[in-house]
């Protein structure tokens, strides 16, 4: 349920998502609750109610003051190990949201001001009639199997010893499985086949949505692209090193796969 351009009048008592520079103000680690006048901050620039929790209103506040005690506003990945999942849900579309509403502030084609609508999430100008939505850019996850061993990989933007399964941005004119070849191919140089889908994923990392697939090797030697991968290897499903977190999608499919080495033995 998302409601538009709100007043704090009209706002009773909510869970609140502040949002500022890409990150949510996390007092105790949380997200707070109570009325705005309670918290202490300056008024937002925006109100959407993105959601409800327990009869209560969650609401995104776009905040354009200044980070002030810079130890309470945190990364949307704080939420991701909450042990209720709908945290990190609530919070991935109110960081989203409000990084589209920070960006559309002025139209891309003839610069004038645009404004929300009120009929759907979308940026008008009233100028031009342009429309704009927010962004969401496709990505896929892909978890290879060959035998006893998956392929993992190493980012070069990742600690050493921390590995996931390959990720990349689907082109234009894609489709999700020719994305994965193609990702997998550039990234590792190998061959792959056999693709079942595995599941999706928010991810507000700006505006991703991360999508799984199961993959069987088919042929190649490993080749790791240079400036994208540090470096990738077969390991044992049942051996494995330092992976994502179970939260995560690729840390959901990780385990999946051990799951299934683990039923054939």
């Amino acid at each position: 349920m998302l409601k538009h351009s709100l007043t704090l009048s009209s706002v009773p008592q909510a869970h609140w998502f502040v949002v500022c520079q890409g990150k949510l103000w996390l007092p105790q680690a949380q997200i707070p609750f109570g009325h705005w006048a309670d918290l202490g901050l300056s008024e937002p620039e925006q109100l959407c109610q993105i959601g409800e929790w327990q009869q209560h209103p969650c609401v995104l506040a776009v905040y354009q003051d200044q980070l002030t005690e810079p130890e309470l506003w945190q990364n949307a990945r704080m939420l991701l190990v909450h042990p209720e999942p709908h945290w990190f849900e609530l919070a991935a579309r109110a960081t989203q949201l409000a990084l589209f509403i920070q960006t559309h502030r002025y139209c891309g084609q003839c610069g004038c001001a645009m404004r929300l609508v009120s009929w759907e999430l979308a940026m008008l100008c009233h100028q031009c009639g342009h429309r704009a939505y927010p962004r969401i850019s496709p990505c896929v996850l892909v978890a290879i199997r060959k035998d006893d061993q998956i392929l993992l990989a190493r980012s070069s933007r990742h600690k050493p010893g921390f590995f996931s399964i390959l990720a990349g941005f689907v082109e234009s004119g894609e489709t999700l499985e020719q994305a994965a070849v193609r990702e997998v191919a550039e990234e590792v140089g190998v061959q792959i086949g056999h693709l079942r889908y595995a599941g999706s994923q928010p991810w507000p990392f700006p505006h991703s949505l991360m999508m799984g697939f199961y993959a069987d090797y088919v042929g190649g030697e490993i080749v790791c692209q240079e400036d994208e991968i540090a470096e990738a290897d077969w390991f044992r499903l049942n051996e494995l090193p330092e992976i994502p977190p179970e939260q995560t999608l690729s840390g959901q499919m990780i385990r999946y796969l051990q799951q299934e080495f683990d039923k054939a033995q």
